[in-house]
């Protein structure tokens, strides 16, 4: 009877300890922001704010459309090249963002597709949509060309472009205080 208990108390504490270590911080230090929207101006906006905001939060951003000439394709950022002109310039962290869609609950995808292929990936969603309530956003963090991280954020109660802007640098503010840095 006290061995059953014994091995069943190192059973718990063994699943505690690793529900712990699914809550690693990021450890955020720098990061290079891209947008993935096909709307130029919602790609500009969302780069530009969330730049802006993980300055703020003692990160050294810098946006992707500031790295590229203007209509180019973003795959470019993939290559070997642009890989040693950023690490160079001491960033090793790209964040993808884009909308996942409207009104849904959305869950985290698992897939652990490579920097390459989530560049490629088309995003069908615009910033906001007139009628839609609620948007969620996906943020893909990648190091290396490997994707380190993944998290959705929606931002509800968004009747314009500007609310779900507001909305979306309140809700990223708070990732940077519990888990990003």
């Amino acid at each position: 009877m006290k061995a059953t208990l014994i091995i069943l108390l190192l059973f718990v504490a063994n699943l505690s300890v690793a529900q712990k270590k699914k809550d690693v911080k990021l450890e955020l230090t720098n990061a290079i922001i891209i947008g993935q929207m096909d709307n130029s101006a919602d790609r500009y906006s969302v780069e530009i704010n969330m730049t802006d905001l993980f300055t703020q939060n003692g990160v050294k951003s810098k946006a992707s459309l500031n790295m590229m000439k203007l209509g180019s394709d973003s795959q470019q950022l993939a290559s070997d090249s642009v890989a040693a002109q950023t690490k160079a310039k001491g960033f090793d962290t790209f964040v993808l963002i884009s909308v996942r869609g409207y009104d849904k609950r959305f869950k985290s995808n698992t897939s652990n597709e490579d920097f390459l292929t989530a560049l490629g990936r088309a995003n069908l969603f615009q910033l906001h949509q007139p009628d839609i309530v609620s948007v969620t956003f996906e943020f893909k963090f990648y190091r290396a060309g490997k994707l380190v991280h993944n998290e959705t954020i929606k931002c509800g109660n968004a009747g314009t472009r500007d609310k779900v802007l507001k909305k979306l640098r309140k809700k990223v503010g708070k990732k940077f205080e519990k888990s990003w840095t």
